[in-house]
């Protein structure tokens, strides 16, 4: 008897042998046929899904899980336009706090603002609190007077860590913390409890089961400025034995978390995690992934590393995290220690270092079934491109960023550069896979909006940077199912209804090429299903429910005891 059967649905499998059924059956998890193989077995439940589609699960191949999750709690700067809103939102908030609480903000964007919060303004929206906004890149954040203090930044008692930049004008520090120097700030929160964080991963992913995420690669943890504690990993585990988890996670480590390892020569694991745990370790719930390494910095802060100066900032040419040398020599010893690697590389300076150390890598210990990455790949120039393809390395830019902040990238890099940004199509071209992502909490993280900004590539403003690199919405579906799916080296387990496969799928209320492009971004998630489980649209499941449906619990196994 199946657990589950669908029936009168739309069923877009996106498997080259049969795209499209009808009907699909599933037991203990897995998908175990199709139409006429399935449709007369009897099944605990049966949903009629009146013609609805039905897609493979989405993923998306770089977020922040536990980031966006804390987001949530905190106060929300995104909607600010003004300094003065701005520090309005600070004074509203700290009045509702506790004495000596942090005011910790998120989302604000200095290219709207038209400057970053200064800590002058800070201390008198909050006076005696300690301040915290990020930045909405992540790469830079502001902080007050009282933050700077304990922070030792006042007195001289700490140095800036390297490939970090303490701003400052004629009367000291600002407040601007940026890249590396985050972490003065950080220091003197983190680590957070396990309890805390397993809170936050568990709102962030009761959020994304509503947008049909199955699959979530967390872009760093453990350590550096992107960590939250160094038992990060724990977090995600309690989420799960609280049942709060509701999507499969990779996770990468951050690079900073791996130190050198002795074992036997022939082994030449010198780098990585203790007892030799790397890429691959976990099941299909909880994963470890990539080594996450930072090249350079924001694009929207202006400090990527690129070789032709930025046209809006002083910043020139950006700046790298670390010496070349040791960006290089890091991600050779993590190859060789048998990490996939994950290499941070918006400008196209930064995205020639990575190429280049992923070259020396391969040279030193070849390695032809590894899928290294470059996240972002922001700017990438017309004579980069053919090196991606070979050296067998993948992009993962972040398409909703063209809407989101599209306008102001367009200001940094010029119209000459224009087409270079976020690229899509040209790496097709070239036989590259581009898996969805969204960096999420820099972006929106919906998969729809992501596929939506692949097909159009419109900024807010209105303006289509780089019209070449568009893609169909076929292309752009495929590349938030199939492509992550493979992305995660999880091509035999899901990313395509089959037969054998993971049932993890969603329920649409139109397909992503039956709408208008400007519409793909509002298609409902009717339902979100794992492991053929609704994780998502209880009530919409029900409402599919046929009478027919055999509910005697009497033959179920324990394990099977629990709606769909």
């Amino acid at each position: 008897m199946l657990d589950l059967k669908l029936v009168n649905a739309s069923l877009f499998t996106l498997a080259e042998a049969a795209p499209t059924a009808t009907a699909m059956g599933v037991l203990n998890g897995r998908i175990v046929g199709f139409d006429e193989d399935i449709i007369d077995l009897p099944a605990r439940r049966t949903l009629d899904c009146a013609g609805a589609v039905v897609v493979p699960g989405f993923g998306d191949s770089h977020n922040h899980m536990a980031w966006f999750g804390q987001s949530l709690s905190e106060l929300d700067l995104s909607g600010c336009t003004t300094l003065d809103e701005l520090y309005a939102a600070v004074i509203e908030f700290a009045e509702n706090l506790d004495d000596g609480a942090w005011v910790i903000g998120s989302g604000y964007d200095d290219t709207v603002l038209g400057a970053h919060p200064h800590r002058d303004g800070l201390d008198a929206a909050a006076p005696g609190r300690p301040v915290w906004l990020k930045h909405r890149s992540g790469h830079m954040c502001t902080v007050n007077t009282e933050v700077l203090d304990r922070a030792g930044v006042l007195d001289g008692s700490t140095e800036t860590p390297e490939g970090g930049v303490v701003a400052a004008d004629d009367d000291g520090p600002t407040g601007l913390l940026e890249e590396q120097a985050q972490k003065l700030v950080s220091s003197l929160v983190v680590p957070y409890p396990i309890a805390d964080l397993a809170d936050a991963i568990g709102a962030a992913s009761a959020v994304y089961a509503s947008e049909g995420l199955t699959h979530v690669t967390e872009a760093g943890i453990g350590s550096g400025w992107i960590g939250r504690s160094p038992v990060e990993l724990a977090a995600y585990t309690e989420a799960r034995r609280r049942g709060a988890l509701k999507t499969r996670v990779q996770l990468m480590s951050a690079s900073d978390a791996l130190h050198p390892l002795n074992s036997a020569e022939e082994d030449r694991i010198s780098f990585g995690l203790d007892l030799g745990l790397s890429t691959g370790f976990g099941d299909d719930r909880i994963r470890l992934g990539a080594m996450k390494i930072f090249v350079d910095g924001s694009l929207i802060g202006r400090t990527a590393a690129v070789t032709e100066a930025f046209c809006d900032h002083d910043h020139s040419t950006g700046s790298f995290q670390l010496s070349i040398d040791e960006l290089t020599q890091r991600i050779i010893n993590a190859h060789c220690s048998g990490w996939t690697v994950a290499a941070h590389a918006i400008g196209d300076a930064a995205v020639d270092v990575a190429l280049d150390a992923f070259e020396a890598a391969q040279n030193e210990l070849p390695r032809n079934d590894v899928r290294h990455r470059i996240e972002h790949a922001g700017i990438v120039r017309p004579d980069q491109l053919a090196r991606f393809a070979t050296l067998n390395v993948t992009p993962v830019p972040q398409p909703h960023f063209l809407y989101e902040v599209g306008d102001t990238m367009a200001a940094a890099v010029g119209v000459d550069r224009e087409p270079w940004v976020y690229r899509h199509r040209s790496f097709l071209d070239q036989g590259v896979r581009v898996p969805g992502s969204s960096d999420r909490p820099v972006a929106s993280g919906a998969p729809l909006l992501g596929m939506q900004s692949m097909v159009l590539r419109r900024t807010s403003g209105g303006a289509v940077l780089g019209p070449e690199e568009r893609v169909d919405a076929n292309t752009a579906l495929r590349a938030y199912t199939v492509d992550t799916a493979w992305m995660a080296g999880d091509e035999a387990h899901r990313g395509t209804l089959e037969t054998g496969k993971l049932a993890d799928f969603v329920i649409l209320s139109a397909h992503p090429s039956d709408v208008p492009p400007e519409q793909i971004g509002a298609i409902t998630v009717l339902a979100t299903v794992i492991d053929g489980v609704g994780v998502f649209g209880q009530d919409y499941l029900d409402t599919l429910d046929t009478l027919d449906t055999v509910h005697s619990q009497e033959h179920v196994p324990t394990t099977q005891k629990q709606e769909v």
